[in-house]
C-alpha cells in the first residue's frame, strides 16, 4: 500500500481491503452452501411421496427412506440439516425468498466439494445458526437458513470496539430475546403452533414440546447467541434427567479461622469444643491428641446464618452461644439485614432470633451478663453511632438502646459482679455505662455514661480489649503496649462525664507489657491474665500486681496473637492474625489445629490419586492439604499471586499459574521449583494437563492458549505451540479422554474446539465435536451443562463447573455464596439442584477429589476452603439443602440479559 497518502488513509485501506477479502470469502461459502442446499432438495423430492406434502405440509420421507445423507446424525431428517433459534420476528412457515444465509452448522451433505464452515466459535455473538423451516404446500424453497448478524471480528472484553463492529454488535443484541433463551430448533408441526412461553410441561418445558430430531440449541448471554450441538447419541431431551441428583452434600471440614480482621472470635464451651467462626458458619471443634501434640479432632457446624459472622459470646452455662452477622445483599442486591442469633450448641438449634431490623451494616460485639445467669445480651452494632442497646435473651425484646460513639467500638461486656454497669473500648476510648431501671420493661431502661478519663497517662489510639478482675477492677491493653488497672471509687460531682453512676472508674496503675499493641487479655481460671502481642507475638502470663510469670513467642509465620482462650488444665488456645488456631502451654510451646489462608482464594486442584489437594490466591501462599487427617501438608511463599493450579497425572510436580503470565512446576515431595516459565505478561486463569500426562495447556488473558510438550515425569517442559483464535481472555478449558483435542471457554462466551496433535488447529466445523467425549468437563459452557445457568444472568453468575469423575453429577460454584449440585448431562432448562450454603463470598472453584468422596470448594474473600462428603441416595447425615426452585438460585430459562 502507498504509504505517501493521509495520516487516516493507510489504516482506512487496509480496513477496506480486509473487508472485500472477507466478502469473497463468503460468496463463495455461500455458493457451497447453495450447492449443498439443491442437492439435499433433490434427494427429498426423490424420497417423499407427494401425498406428505399435501397432507401435514412439510416433507416428510417415506418409513422405508435410506440413510440420510453423510454429514446427518442418522435420526434427523434432512429436512432438519440446519436448525437455530428464531427471534420473535421470525415466522417459521413463511417461505424464504432470495437466497439463503450461511449456516454454521453440521457438514455439508456430499455432493459438495467443500463443507460449509461458518464463524469460529460457539458462542461469544461469533455463532450462526440457521433455521429449518417448511415453505408452503409444493413450495420448492422448503428449506431456509436464517443467518444471524456475525461480527467483522470478534471483539475482546475490556476493549473498545472499532466502528465497523459497533453496529454488528447493536444488531446482534437486538437478536436475543428472553422468549429464545434455550429454544429447541424444530419445524411449526412439531412445536404444535404453540407459543414457546405457554407451553405446558415440568421442568424444562420450554424445549419439551419442540422437535426432538434437531441438532443444536441456542442460549444467550448478554444478547449474544451460543450455539451447541446435541450428541448424537441423545436422540431426545426428555431422555436427559430432569431431577435433583440422588447424591448429596454434608458438610465435613471447614478449613480456615477468621483472625485476620474479627475479634471476640474464640471460645471453650463446658464440652470441651472450642468455637470460632469463619465466613457464614460456626465451627465447634473437639481438639485430638494431647497439649501441642496433633490435631484430628472433629468438627460439627451452625450454619443458620445467610452472611458473614463476625462476633461471638458464650452464656454462662456455657452451652448457649450468640453470634452475630454483617449486613449483606441477595441475588439480586436488595440488603439483607444483620441479626444475633442465640442457639444451643448441644443441638445446633437456633433458640432465638435477636434484633432483626435493629441493628446497621454489622454486629460488631456481643456481651451475655453474668451475674443473672446470663438472662439479658449486650450488643453494639457498626452503624455511624455505633448504637449500644440491651436485649431480654428469653423473649428477644430490646429493653435499652443509646448511642454509643461515632469511634469503632471494639469490645463490649457486662460486669461479672453487676449487671447494671456495661463497659466498652475501642478507639480513643473507654467508656463506663449504667445501665438503671427497665428490667423486665422493654424499652422503659435508660442508659448513662461516663467516659474514662486518663489524665496523666498517656491515651493510646486504640483499647482492642478489656477484662474484668475478681475484685471488680478492669484492665484494660492498649495500642501501646501498655496494660492499665482501671480502679472502682466513689463518684465525685466534679469529675468530667456524665451520667449518674455511683461509682466510677479510674487508672490506678500501668504496666509496659508489649512493644506494639495488646490484641487480647484472658483471665484464668487461677486469677491470672495473659495478654497477647501484635508486633512481638509474646504471650504472656501475670500474676498479682501485673508481675510477669511466665512467656512465650508465636512463631512469626503464624501472626500476631488475635485472640485466647482457656482449655482443659493448662492447655491454651490461641488464634493469630494469619488465621491459624494454635494449641499448646507457655511451657511447651504451640502447633497448629486449624490453618487457613489469608486472602481471596482462586486456584484449586486435587491429587489424581490420593485425598490430597492444593490450593492458592492472593496471599502469595500455595497450599497442600491432606483430606484425611484435615491438616495442612505443607505451604510456600510464591512470592506473587497464585490463581490456577493442576497435578501432573503422575502426581510428582505440579503446575501453578501466577497473575503476571509466569507458570511454575514443583515437585511435590522436596517442593523445588523444576520450571520456571512466562508467556506473555497477563494473568493466567487455566493451566491443565492432558490425561496422559504429554501436554501442559496453559491458558492465558492475552487471548491464547500455550500448549506445551512434558517429560514423562512432569519436571521438564518444551513448548509445543500456541492456540490462537479466541477474541477474549480464556477461562476455562478441558482435555479429551484420547488427549489429543481441547474445548476452551473464554470471556465472551466463545467455545472452540482445538487439534492439539495436529498443530494446536482450530476446529472450524465444530458439529463434529459433538459426540467426542472428555476426560474433565470443567468449561461452564457446553451443550452437557448449559441447564446450569440461573435465570437472568449475566454471564459471570457462574465462577467454576466440575463433573465428578464418575460423571454422575456436577458440582457449581456461582457468585452468590452458594454451591450447586446437579445431575449430569444438565442439558435441559430450569434444571434442579441441590443448593448448599456456608460461604461468605462469592464461591470461586470446585472440585471433586479422585474418588469422588469429597468435594472441595473454596470461598473467594472470605478464604475459608470447605470440605464436603458426597452421600449417595439413601446416606445419613444429609446437609440442609433444598430443590433449586426459586428465581435466585434455580436454572432457568432465561439468560437475555
Amino acid at each position: 500500500m502507498d504509504g505517501a497518502g493521509g495520516p487516516g488513509e493507510g489504516p482506512a485501506q487496509e480496513a477496506l481491503q480486509s473487508l472485500s477479502r472477507r466478502l469473497q470469502v463468503q460468496e463463495k461459502e455461500m455458493e457451497l452452501v447453495k450447492a449443498a442446499l439443491a442437492e439435499a432438495l433433490r434427494l427429498l423430492r426423490l424420497q417423499a411421496p407427494p401425498t406428505s406434502l399435501q397432507d401435514s405440509g412439510r416433507i416428510a420421507p417415506p418409513r422405508d427412506s435410506p440413510a440420510a445423507p453423510p454429514g446427518l446424525p442418522p435420526s434427523c431428517s434432512p429436512s432438519v440439516v440446519s436448525r437455530g433459534t428464531q427471534t420473535e420476528t421470525e415466522v417459521e412457515t413463511e417461505p424464504s425468498p432470495g437466497t439463503p444465509g450461511l449456516s454454521n452448522g453440521p457438514p455439508a451433505p456430499q455432493g459438495s466439494s467443500e463443507e460449509p464452515s461458518g464463524t469460529q466459535s460457539e458462542g461469544g455473538g461469533s455463532s450462526s445458526s440457521g433455521t429449518g423451516s417448511p415453505g408452503g404446500i409444493g413450495s420448492p424453497s422448503i428449506l431456509r437458513l436464517v443467518q444471524t448478524p456475525q461480527r467483522a471480528d470478534s471483539v475482546r472484553r475490556n476493549s473498545s470496539s472499532s466502528p465497523s463492529e459497533r453496529p454488528r454488535q447493536k444488531l446482534s443484541r437486538k437478536a436475543a430475546s428472553s422468549a429464545n433463551l434455550l429454544l429447541r430448533s424444530g419445524s411449526t408441526e412439531s412445536r404444535g403452533g404453540k407459543d414457546p412461553l405457554s407451553s405446558p410441561g415440568g421442568p424444562g418445558s420450554r424445549r419439551s414440546n419442540y422437535n426432538l430430531e434437531g441438532i443444536s440449541v441456542k442460549m444467550f448471554l448478554r444478547g449474544r447467541p451460543i450455539t451447541m450441538y446435541i450428541p448424537s447419541g441423545i436422540r431426545s431431551l426428555e431422555e436427559l434427567p430432569s431431577g435433583p441428583p440422588p447424591e448429596t452434600l454434608s458438610l465435613d471440614w471447614v478449613y480456615g479461622y477468621r483472625g485476620r480482621d474479627s475479634r471476640s472470635n474464640l471460645f471453650v464451651l463446658r464440652s470441651g469444643e472450642v468455637v470460632y467462626f469463619i465466613a457464614c458458619v460456626v465451627v465447634l471443634y473437639r481438639p485430638g491428641g494431647g497439649p501441642g501434640g496433633p490435631g484430628g479432632g472433629g468438627q460439627r457446624h451452625y450454619r443458620g446464618h445467610t452472611d458473614c459472622v463476625r462476633c461471638l459470646a458464650v452464656h454462662p452455662d456455657g452451652v448457649r452461644v450468640a453470634s452475630g452477622q454483617t449486613a449483606g445483599v441477595d441475588k439480586d442486591g436488595k440488603p439483607l439485614q444483620p441479626v444475633v442469633h442465640v442457639w444451643d450448641s448441644e443441638t445446633l438449634l437456633k433458640l432465638q432470633e435477636i434484633g432483626l431490623g435493629a441493628f446497621e451494616r454489622g454486629v460488631g460485639a456481643l456481651a451475655f451478663s453474668v451475674v443473672d445467669q446470663g438472662a439479658f445480651l449486650c450488643v453494639v452494632d457498626d452503624s455511624n453511632e455505633h448504637m449500644l442497646s440491651v436485649w431480654d435473651c428469653s423473649r428477644g425484646a430490646k429493653l435499652a438502646e443509646i448511642k454509643s460513639t461515632n469511634d469503632s467500638v471494639l469490645a463490649v461486656g457486662f460486669s461479672p459482679r453487676d449487671s447494671s454497669c456495661i463497659v466498652t473500648s475501642g478507639k480513643s476510648h473507654v467508656h463506663f455505662w449504667n445501665w438503671s431501671g427497665g428490667v423486665g420493661v422493654p424499652g422503659n431502661g435508660a442508659l448513662t455514661r461516663k467516659q474514662g478519663v486518663f489524665g496523666k497517662y498517656k491515651k493510646p489510639k486504640f483499647i482492642p480489649c478489656f477484662v474484668f478482675l475478681p475484685d471488680g477492677d478492669i484492665l484494660t491493653g492498649d495500642s501501646e503496649g501498655n496494660i492499665l488497672t482501671w480502679g472502682r471509687s466513689l463518684s465525685d460531682s466534679k469529675t468530667p462525664g456524665r451520667g449518674g453512676a455511683k461509682e466510677t472508674y479510674g487508672i490506678v496503675a500501668q504496666a509496659h507489657a508489649h512493644e506494639g499493641s495488646i490484641f487480647a487479655l484472658c483471665l484464668r481460671r487461677d486469677g491470672t491474665v495473659l495478654s497477647g502481642g501484635g508486633r512481638d507475638r509474646r504471650l504472656v502470663q501475670w500474676g498479682p500486681g501485673l508481675v510477669a510469670l511466665q512467656e512465650a513467642e508465636i512463631p512469626e509465620h503464624f501472626g500476631a496473637v488475635r485472640a485466647i482462650a482457656e482449655g482443659p488444665g493448662s492447655e491454651l488456645l490461641v488464634g493469630t492474625t494469619k488465621n491459624a488456631l494454635l494449641r499448646g502451654d507457655l511451657a511447651q510451646g504451640f502447633s497448629p489445629v486449624i490453618q487457613g489462608h489469608t486472602d481471596e482464594l482462586w486456584g484449586l486442584c486435587t491429587h489424581p490419586f490420593q485425598n490430597r489437594f492444593l490450593t492458592c490466591g492472593h496471599d502469595r501462599q500455595l497450599c497442600l492439604w491432606d483430606g484425611e487427617s484435615h491438616a495442612l501438608a505443607w505451604s510456600i511463599d510464591l512470592k506473587e499471586t497464585g490463581l490456577c493450579a493442576d497435578f501432573h497425572p503422575s502426581g510428582a510436580v505440579v503446575a501453578v499459574g501466577l497473575n503476571t503470565g509466569r507458570w511454575l512446576v514443583l515437585d511435590t515431595e522436596t517442593r523445588e521449583i523444576v520450571s520456571d516459565i512466562t508467556d506473555g505478561n497477563e494473568q493466567l486463569s487455566v493451566v491443565r494437563y492432558s490425561p496422559d500426562g504429554v501436554y501442559l495447556a496453559i491458558g492465558s488473558h492475552d487471548n491464547m492458549i500455550y500448549i506445551y510438550s512434558v517429560s514423562s515425569d512432569g519436571a521438564k517442559s518444551s513448548r509445543f505451540g500456541r492456540c490462537v483464535g479466541h477474541s477474549s481472555f480464556i477461562t476455562h478449558l478441558d482435555w479429551s479422554k484420547d488427549g489429543n483435542f481441547i474445548m476452551s471457554n473464554s470471556g465472551d462466551y466463545e467455545i472452540l474446539y482445538w487439534d492439539v496433535a495436529g498443530g494446536c488447529k482450530l476446529l472450524r466445523n465444530r458439529y463434529e465435536s459433538r459426540d467426542r467425549e472428555w476426560a474433565t468437563y470443567t468449561c461452564v459452557l457446553g451443550f452437557h451443562v448449559y441447564g446450569v445457568w440461573p435465570d437472568g444472568s449475566d454471564g459471570t453468575d457462574i465462577n467454576s463447573l466440575c463433573r465428578s469423575h464418575n460423571e454422575r453429577v456436577v458440582a457449581v460454584a456461582d457468585d452468590f455464596c452458594k454451591v450447586h449440585l446437579f445431575q449430569y448431562p444438565c442439558a435441559r432448562a430450569k434444571a434442579p439442584s441441590l443448593v448448599y450454603g456456608g460461604h461468605g463470598s462469592h464461591v470461586t472453584s470446585v472440585r471433586f477429589t479422585h474418588d469422588d468422596s469429597h468435594l472441595i470448594s473454596l470461598g473467594g474473600k472470605d478464604a475459608s476452603i470447605f470440605q464436603w462428603r458426597v452421600l449417595g441416595a439413601g446416606g445419613s447425615g444429609l446437609a440442609p439443602a433444598t430443590p433449586s426452585r426459586t428465581p435466585s438460585l434455580s436454572p432457568a430459562s432465561s439468560l437475555d440479559v
